[in-house]
This record gives C-alpha cells, sequence and structure tokens, in this order.
C-alpha cells in the first residue's frame, strides 16, 4: 500500500503520477491529484481540470477569463463550443 501525498489515505488502490519534469507523485483518488497537479484559472483563481485556454504561458480555465488577459491575443479568445462556424 502507498500512502496520498495530499490527504495521507494509506490505500490498496492508490496510483502513481509521473509528470512530464520526471516528477512522480502518489494519490489515492482523482480528486487529491486534481488537488496537488492541476493548474489554476489565471483569472478566477478555479483549478483547471479540463483542457482550459492557455494565452503566452497562462492558463485560463475558460474563453471568458481569458479574455481577462491583458495581451491582445487574450482579448481575441472566443467561446466556439456549440456554435455554427458560418
Amino acid at each position: 500500500m502507498a500512502i496520498c501525498e495530499v490527504c495521507g489515505n494509506d490505500y490498496w488502490m492508490s496510483f502513481e503520477v509521473r509528470t512530464v519534469s520526471g516528477d512522480v507523485h502518489v494519490f489515492d483518488s482523482f480528486e487529491c491529484a486534481a488537488h496537488r497537479l492541476a493548474p489554476i484559472c489565471e483569472h478566477c483563481a478555479v483549478r483547471i481540470v479540463g483542457h482550459g485556454v492557455e494565452v503566452m504561458g497562462r492558463f485560463y480555465c475558460c474563453a471568458h477569463c481569458a479574455r481577462f488577459d491583458e495581451s491582445e491575443l487574450g482579448r481575441e479568445i472566443r467561446d466556439a463550443v456549440g456554435s455554427h462556424p458560418g
């Protein structure tokens, strides 16, 4: 058994997550993994669990938050999910 690095639970179904940088983390749930590893939105501070939006190296949970970025690119981000392209 391995101990979760977030909650300290000693669980027989714990799992490891290896990051691109080579770090190895042990968790007992996806909730703990997201709490430790998910990036935080630069605008609203929510944990980004889905795809999110990246503008010039800064991460946002959605296009709405990305539009608050000071860069011209951030202001140009538009939501496209569910909208017709024409």
